[in-house]
């Protein structure tokens, strides 16, 4: 098998991707040989941060117009503010947005936001490396080939990460999610899942490569060639997701960004949300009746910060893909 530099030295002059730094991958090449092993037909694709059949602990909650947020099931609240409960206690509640039926532009209320936003914790912080946690769900979902029985994978992942692109990345598999009884038994019989013998699976470290990273302008005219407005609001909220996980977005961007947000045709307000890890938030939708798929980002109401992005399929009720942002921080300390 050939590796990538010796690929790149076949190719020579002719390799299109010469100059490009490539990161690591999320998953391992042993990891995705293993799940596709095990999988009969895989529907949806590796979308990041598409509605929703969002799978959790034996639970199915489908609601058009609306956000899923986990709950613990029963009395008692997580141990740690912003993070869910023990899996086995948790259920996935619909929360309808605040503007379901006719949200209004979202135009006016995101520069609402922009001119009133405060200072981050991170906006006090120093340090040599950018600090991200993140999870993500439904990534990717799959399905059986009689089409009764569903998985989506779940992610966590933590990066430590210099200006020079240089750093740590631990990401951990977590416990697939499943919409019933029938389709968890269905793929822990296929080997997904963990079981009392497997555990759970150990976080594995990758050194992360050196590359450029530029840090994010609050110049107007910089930031929509940056967030491809051009290209429209969908484009938009995928790179907005990019955006957050990748920097420590200072409050002057922060505010230039919804700003930028503000003047792109066809995103809705849809006021107040609660997002997957329980924090409250704002939103906003873009609807790509063209692709049938819907783009969702949820905003700190404080600081402007973004929470989540989803994207969503319009028909049928289904999730692909759903990201949170746990915590952003500077730091001296390599995880």
């Amino acid at each position: 098998m050939f590796g990538a530099e010796r690929t790149r030295t076949l190719f020579g002059p002719a390799d299109p991707a010469r100059n490009v730094a490539v990161g690591p991958p999320p998953v391992s090449a042993r990891e995705l040989i293993d799940r596709a092993g095990a999988t009969e037909t895989v529907v949806g694709r590796r979308v990041r941060p598409t509605r929703r059949l969002v799978l959790a602990a034996g639970t199915l909650a489908v609601a058009v117009g609306a956000v899923a947020v986990l709950q613990p099931f029963g009395e008692g609240a997580p141990d740690t503010p912003g993070e869910p409960a023990a899996a086995a206690g948790l259920v996935l509640v619909p929360v309808a947005y605040q503007f379901d039926a006719g949200p209004p532009a979202a135009g006016p209320q995101l520069r609402m936001l922009a001119d009133k936003i405060k200072d981050a914790a991170y906006d006090h912080q120093s340090g040599r490396y950018m600090y991200h946690h993140t999870k993500v769900w439904g990534d990717p979902v799959m399905t059986s080939a009689d089409g009764r029985h569903h998985v989506a994978f779940a992610d966590e992942t933590k990066v430590w990460q210099a200006a020079d692109g240089t750093g740590n990345q631990v990401n951990t598999q977590l416990e697939p999610q499943y919409p019933d009884q029938e389709s968890r038994d269905y793929w822990q019989r296929a080997g997904i899942g963990r079981s009392a013998a497997t555990g759970t699976p150990a976080p594995s470290v990758v050194p992360l490569p050196p590359r450029e990273l530029r840090p994010p302008s609050a110049v107007p005219s910089e930031l929509r060639e940056l967030l491809k407005v051009e290209h429209g609001a969908g484009a938009a909220s995928k790179e907005v997701s990019t955006l957050y996980g990748r920097y420590v977005v200072p409050r002057a961007t922060r505010a230039a960004v919804l700003r930028v947000l503000a003047d792109v045709p066809g995103f809705r307000w849809r006021g107040q949300v609660t997002d997957r890890a329980g924090r409250n938030g704002v939103a906003v939708t873009f609807d790509d009746r063209e692709h049938d798929a819907q783009s969702l980002l949820i905003f700190d109401p404080h600081t402007g910060e973004l929470l989540a992005h989803e994207r969503l399929t319009l028909s049928p009720t289904r999730i692909s893909s759903y990201q949170v942002i746990l915590d952003v921080a500077w730091t001296d300390r390599l995880g």
